[in-house]
């Protein structure tokens, strides 16, 4: 049985914003890129969304696109550098045992744990987890990722659009980075710092080595 990953997750106070296209759109044209809805992923009850990844080793770098995304989005008080919305956001890695039409009626341990595991995230007040059939690897990688919620929970919009097109392109350099965002290169690496873009792309990197051994 060929294993899988599905992602579900919702906008946090996304209420607080009267145009909802504004997270919607750019999310939707995300999601575009990497497959077709309904079958591959639906955004329902107007802040929910679930997509499947078919490649595990994906996953946690295409949620972390989307949390860059939606931290992107101008706040509603324009004073403020950070964005008025969040996501959160629930990994789960398993098999697929049924495939309906739309990804709301397929079914399988991917779907099952990433159900589990977003009905955690609340009463853990976390934003960001995995659940797999493996406890140890869940247990070290939900650490790492409550311990870099700490920064990109606070992550400012100019932080948030440099993590955007790092995921995008993780080889890109910081010279490449100045010349798409219009600034010099001291100040991509201020945001870079800022942003702990280091941090995050080693955990992606750890994320992606231990699922390859589990599923070799």
């Amino acid at each position: 049985m060929i294993m899988i990953a599905v992602l579900k997750g919702d906008i946090i106070a996304s209420r607080k914003l009267k145009e909802q296209d504004k997270w919607l759109v750019p999310l939707q044209s995300l999601l575009n890129q990497w497959g077709k809805t309904p079958k591959q992923w639906e955004v329902v009850w107007g802040d929910f969304f679930q997509v499947e990844i078919s490649n595990p080793e994906e996953a946690l770098q295409k949620a972390l696109m989307i949390k860059a995304l939606i931290r992107n989005i101008e706040p509603v008080d324009k004073k403020k550098k950070s964005s008025t919305i969040d996501v959160r956001m629930a990994i789960g890695i398993g098999e697929k045992t049924y495939a309906g039409k739309r990804i709301s009626e397929s079914n399988g341990p991917a779907f099952v744990y990433a159900g589990e595991q977003f009905s955690s995230l609340k009463k853990e007040k976390n934003t960001l987890a995995v659940k797999t059939p493996w406890q140890e690897f869940d247990q070290e990688i939900n650490l790492y990722l409550k311990l870099a919620g700490t920064f990109m929970n606070r992550w400012s919009i100019s932080s948030a659009e440099l993590m955007g097109i790092i995921l995008r392109d993780p080889g890109i350099t910081q010279e490449e980075i100045g010349k798409k965002l219009g600034i010099k290169q001291s100040g991509v690496s201020g945001r870079w710092n800022r942003a702990n873009a280091d941090e995050i792309l080693t955990i992606i990197q750890v994320f992606r080595n231990k699922i390859k051994k589990r599923l070799l």
